[in-house]
């Protein structure tokens, strides 16, 4: 569902800025960034920069979580959005014309301060001004995405054996500089004996299987709100695959 997918709007309304930065940035990468030396006075001129309006649906969604996340404290948010989805489709368009007005008029306002700011810079500060928000937005995808995954209850991924064993181990040993007691617990880790070892493996595989049914729970709640785009890889080839037959 279309208005499901504004989410990460959703998100970046409530303070949680940068994911309307992301749109189309993927096509757009061309410059190895972390390579490019940037002017310091951009980093002032970016700060400068105006906010994207929100969307119709995403200034709605602002309005109507603040109301039901008070209403309903222990409800997930993913539960909120697909109320407030459910809302937004029924609302009537005299009422849904309130704002997109509103989004129209803040978009006008900012492309005209856009085209300000603009004028104002030679063509190679452009270029350079381009590359710092190409950084910008990268890194706030990527923060976004993540924060997002978190709001909406994504399980953890099973740990290893040796990952178990490392962070029992590391939350015990207490001497010398983290990089010393990983070293030491690495070497211990290769001295433990097969029934040792055959203690954490179990623990592993207990926690594969954990994994693997919540992912399932999970994957099947984001298909409910429509974020087929959150499933794992092989899950929407598979669901493409039985939809062609």
């Amino acid at each position: 569902m279309p208005i499901l997918r504004g989410v990460w709007g959703v998100l970046a309304a409530l303070g949680k800025s940068g994911a309307d930065l992301c749109t189309d940035c993927g096509s757009r990468l061309r410059f190895p960034f972390r390579f490019v030396f940037i002017p310091r006075w951009f980093s002032s001129a970016l700060s400068s920069y105006p906010k994207k309006p929100m969307t119709s649906y995403v200034r709605f969604s602002k309005e109507q979580l603040a109301i039901f996340k008070a209403q309903n404290p222990d409800a997930r948010n993913s539960e909120l959005i697909k109320k407030i989805a459910e809302i937004w489709r029924e609302l009537p368009e005299s009422e849904k014309k309130i704002y997109e007005d509103a989004y129209k008029a803040d978009w006008q306002a900012y492309k005209e301060e856009i085209n300000r700011i603009q004028e104002q810079l030679t063509p190679s500060q452009k270029v350079s001004l381009e590359k710092e928000m190409m950084q910008k937005r990268l890194k706030k995808k990527s923060i976004i995405k993540k924060r997002e995954l978190t709001l909406l209850g994504k399980p953890k991924r099973p740990r290893s054996a040796y990952n178990i064993y490392m962070s029992e181990c590391f939350q015990e040993a207490k001497d010398g500089t983290s990089q010393l007691r990983m070293k030491t617990i690495n070497e211990k880790w290769k001295n433990l004996s097969s029934s040792e070892k055959e203690v954490y493996i179990q623990l592993a595989k207990d926690d594969k299987v954990r994994y693997y049914s919540e992912i399932k729970s999970w994957e099947e709640q984001m298909v409910e709100v429509g974020r087929e785009d959150l499933l794992r890889r092989k899950v929407r080839l598979q669901s493409k695959n039985t939809e062609e037959y």
